[in-house]
């Protein structure tokens, strides 16, 4: 499910499920894992290519139905998915070879965890990147509180509440994402990274940068001001006392969006999101998303926002509890707690 190519120094691994938009099995996990341990200490490699097979994008990100499935029977067999997964994430980004990913068409939850933490982000004008776990019942993760909560002002808060899909220009701008190559001179820049091998940070960009150009619009950042005043808050009520204030049609479709998340996982997510500010790097942050991901899994929503979106389409889930008012605090914090001897060991 994942196709290895060297060729001289240079490493191209393509996650191989078109069908599914690439999206991650803990099979595919654990031969990722694999590849770049090997690839690491080979001391004649010196670039690691990325990118998703097909047509409709890099990747979408874990198979929610496989972990439907497996959490069903089984709480461990998804945990052990989720602390492989963010031990990879861990190990993109301090993976001491250059990396770069092609972040082209749909790259969302895992697939964000497998490119953000890289430092060479290529992204196109089919480029469509969003953490929209708040509508299945989890909260962003795969070190997503590390990059969301770094975001510039309070997009990376907008982001992570609504779901929402972001475009090159956005991406960029809030420092997801490196440089904008058009999507026909891909295949030109990866044959010239192939053919010149070039080792280290500096010699990749400037590779890079012969194909890189502007990336246009990005509407989000247009909005960054009203962003910036609507999110500043520390309760998803009082966000949504602010959006449903705010005349604007921005506004009022934005409060839209979020009432149809789960409160659950909205309220997990801004306290992450709050607390990954004051924490001192990604692997604090993957831990902390361990914790009340794990304890998501003996909830209801996570089973019911995977049913709504990924088995039934109905796009109808019924959440419990259904309102925010109805998530405590002490059900909030409970998520939180330690794991003790089953906290994530990076």
């Amino acid at each position: 499910m994942i196709r290895v190519v060297r060729s001289g120094a240079v490493g191209r691994i393509t996650l191989d499920r078109p069908a599914k938009l690439n999206a991650l099995t803990h099979e595919m996990v654990a031969e990722l894992n694999a590849t770049l341990e090997a690839w690491e200490r080979d001391a004649g490699l010196h670039l690691v290519l990325l990118e998703g097979a097909g047509p409709r994008g890099f990747c979408a990100g874990g198979d929610l139905r496989m972990l439907y499935d497996r959490a069903g029977v089984s709480h461990d067999r998804a945990r052990r998915f989720w602390a492989d997964q963010y031990r990879l994430d861990a190990k993109l980004a301090t993976f001491v070879k250059p990396i770069v990913a092609f972040m082209s068409g749909i790259v969302m939850g895992g697939g964000v965890g497998l490119t953000a933490h890289t430092r060479h982000r290529i992204v196109s004008e089919s480029t469509e990147l969003a953490m929209p776990e708040v509508a299945v019942g989890l909260i962003p993760d795969v070190g997503a509180t590390w990059l969301l909560s770094r975001a510039p002002g309070e997009t990376g808060t907008y982001l992570a509440l609504t779901g929402e899909r972001i475009g090159a220009g956005d991406a960029l701008a809030m420092g997801l994402a490196d440089a904008f190559v058009p999507q026909a001179e891909h295949e030109a820049l990866g044959a010239a990274l192939f053919r010149e091998a070039p080792s280290g940070d500096d010699a990749v960009r400037a590779v890079i940068g012969r194909f890189a150009r502007a990336p246009g619009a990005a509407p989000l950042w247009a909005r960054r001001a009203a962003i910036d005043a609507l999110f500043a808050h520390d309760s998803v009520e009082a966000i949504l006392a602010a959006l449903r204030a705010d005349d604007s049609p921005f506004a009022r479709e934005t409060a839209r969006t979020i009432g149809a998340k789960s409160p659950t996982s909205l309220k997990l997510t801004l306290r992450a999101l709050r607390e990954a500010r004051d924490l001192d790097g990604l692997p604090d942050c993957l831990r902390l998303e361990y914790r009340v991901m794990s304890r998501l899994l003996a909830g209801f929503d996570f089973y019911e926002g995977t049913r709504a979106v990924v088995i039934d389409k109905d796009r109808a889930p019924a959440w419990r509890p259904a309102e925010l008012t109805d998530v405590s605090p002490a059900d909030v914090a409970q998520h939180f707690t330690s794991l003790d001897a089953e906290e994530l060991r990076l």
